[in-house]
């Protein structure tokens, strides 16, 4: 019998070995589907579902006609409606060619790597990341660097580590507001990125699909930097912002040029996404910015419940809170690792939350917890994560 031919190594070496915590994940998702009753504060997926007004006018451009091939770039009606959206929020001109729409934010990391990077090249990235930043990187032939980014900063990159490595890469990649930690870049990080990024001849490919979502600091887009426009891919998303996770609405902001290029690509890969849900897109971001404050604001109300419980202790500590639905607990004072503690609360207490040595080594010794199930049942979750790690502590201290 012949053996079966051989996959690319480029498909084969996306993913690298280790464990990456989407195993207890799937292990909390087995558990469930088992009739186990297990709080799950593992995913960025909101509790509310998409609004039913947008449910509405994604049903009514369906039965209007809109299911054929669409535009591929994105109708102009979007490119515009994003384009209007940047421009109000950065200060920035930007206009309907400025912008590729994707098939979700994770689309449009792909395609900005492809635009910044050959085979081969160096692509920098900042520890902890979001769990599929290194596969993307490897999914289009580069090489991933990550630069640490310690909870001694806040999780803020240090300007000295980038610049370390950034002879001879050909981007990096940040997100701010930050998954996993929370982390808002300040304005004095932000600058030193841009320098770094004019000075190395670096693409700066900035996801900001939680720019929604800022609680402490204001966020700011590189792309507003002097001259940082030319060289700046922002990635976008509805997921986050309007609730609409399953809809894959993402996109690309960047230069014309690049964009030109980008949707060569997006011809030659998606061929564009549907024509309905580009117009429940339109409909979305109309209804403007209130809108958008109300799904971002039960994660605000999560985030005051969660510095309230973890005032009242000083075992568990949150590196930092700024944005995001999430927050990162160092829980190094349990004596455990993150993956061990996660795996304890999830067999003993029937609570899923992330290691974070699922984001990379800088994340050791702490778990991410998603604010995404309703406040009480929150409160009662967290509150019990609390408990559990002070009598963890109380154990090894006895051991001790």
């Amino acid at each position: 019998m012949k053996k079966s031919p051989k996959l690319s190594t480029r498909i084969t070496e996306i993913s690298a070995a280790g464990p990456d915590g989407w195993d207890l994940f799937r292990r909390a998702r087995a558990m469930i589907a088992a009739g186990e009753q297990v709080i799950e504060l593992t995913i960025g997926e909101h509790d509310i579902r998409t609004a039913p007004a947008i449910l509405q006018a994604m049903h009514d451009a369906a039965k209007q006609g809109h299911t054929g091939y669409s535009a591929i770039p994105g109708t102009p009606t979007l490119r515009a409606a994003v384009a209007d959206r940047i421009t109000a929020q950065t200060g920035v001109v930007t206009r309907p060619e400025n912008i590729l729409i994707t098939p979700g934010g994770q689309a449009a990391l792909f395609a900005a790597h492809h635009a910044a990077c050959d085979e081969g090249d160096t692509a920098l990235f900042i520890d902890p990341y979001y769990a599929t930043y290194p596969g993307t990187i490897r999914s289009v032939g580069a090489i991933p660097l990550a630069i640490t980014a310690t909870p001694e900063h806040g999780f803020q990159p240090q300007s000295n580590h980038i610049a370390a490595h950034a002879a001879g890469a050909s981007s990096l990649l940040i997100n701010s507001p930050n998954n996993p930690t929370g982390a808002v870049y300040t304005a004095e990080t932000h600058a030193e990125i841009a320098r770094i990024c004019l000075d190395h001849d670096l693409w700066l490919i900035s996801d900001e699909v939680y720019d929604s979502q800022v609680w402490d600091g204001t966020h700011l887009s590189p792309r507003a930097l002097p001259d940082m426009a030319k060289r700046t891919l922002v990635v976008g998303s509805l997921s986050k912002s309007h609730a609409m996770t399953g809809s894959r609405v993402g996109w690309i902001c960047g230069p014309e040029e690049a964009i030109e290029h980008l949707i060569n690509l997006a011809t030659n890969t998606n061929y564009g996404i549907a024509g309905f849900v580009q117009q429940a897109a339109i409909f979305a971001l109309a209804q403007g910015p209130a809108f958008e404050a109300e799904i971002a604001a039960p994660f605000e109300r999560r985030r005051k419940i969660t510095q309230a419980l973890l005032a009242g202790q000083n075992l568990v500590q949150a590196s930092t809170m700024q944005g995001a639905m999430y927050a990162m607990l160092d829980i190094r004072a349990t004596g455990l690792s993150g993956e061990s503690f996660a795996e304890a609360l999830l067999q003993q207490e029937k609570i899923a939350v992330m290691p974070g040595e699922s984001f990379g080594r800088a994340a050791a010794g702490h778990v991410r917890v998603a604010m995404t199930v309703n406040d009480d049942a929150y409160r009662d979750a967290f509150a019990r994560l609390l408990q559990f790690a002070q009598n963890l502590a109380g154990t090894q201290k006895r051991r001790a």
